[in-house]
């Protein structure tokens, strides 16, 4: 039985000479031991605020707006969506609603146009997509002879067709 006066101090390590940490980045996606991405999303708007300073420089440089929509979709908007299907999902409200803050910000400083979704409605587009079309109308090759057998694909292609 678990003893609920056990707290995380005193927990003993899972096996020995492996350290425990209480964060993991993993291709450039940082969960906690909590599975919370507030650390994550703390760097990201971080990366974004020092692209903001890029966009001003283009700006003051004559770049045309249209082009600033294109530079700001090209490099924030992918830098914000990177790998969000994993991690989109642990987000708290305060996480959403930082992040809604600093799409807020680019509106105002017109890096975009007014109809740009926030940051949940780009979340759903991203799962909406549908990757599969359906069924195709491919033929399988007979395999009457014993050539096909020895041929990996072809055979793996038999075995999940029936």
């Amino acid at each position: 039985m678990a003893d609920s006066s056990f707290n995380t101090a005193q927990r003993p390590p899972l096996c020995q000479g492996v350290e425990q940490v209480e964060s993991l980045t993993a291709l450039g996606v940082t969960f906690n031991s909590r599975f919370a991405v507030s650390e994550h999303v703390t760097k990201v708007l971080s990366s974004c605020s020092g692209l903001l300073y890029a966009l001003c420089i283009l700006r003051t440089h004559g770049m045309p707006a249209i082009s600033l929509y294109d530079v700001f979709r090209a490099t924030i908007v992918t830098k914000l969506l990177y790998c969000s299907p994993a991690w989109s999902g642990f987000c708290s409200a305060a996480d959403i609603s930082r992040l809604d803050a600093f799409l807020k910000r680019c509106k105002r400083y017109c890096y975009f146009p007014d109809h740009f979704p926030t940051v949940s409605e780009l979340f759903c587009v991203l799962f909406s997509y549908n990757l599969r079309d359906g069924a195709h109308n491919y033929t399988l090759i007979n395999n009457d002879s014993h050539i096909n057998d020895r041929h990996f694909i072809v055979s793996l292609v038999y075995k999940h067709a029936c």
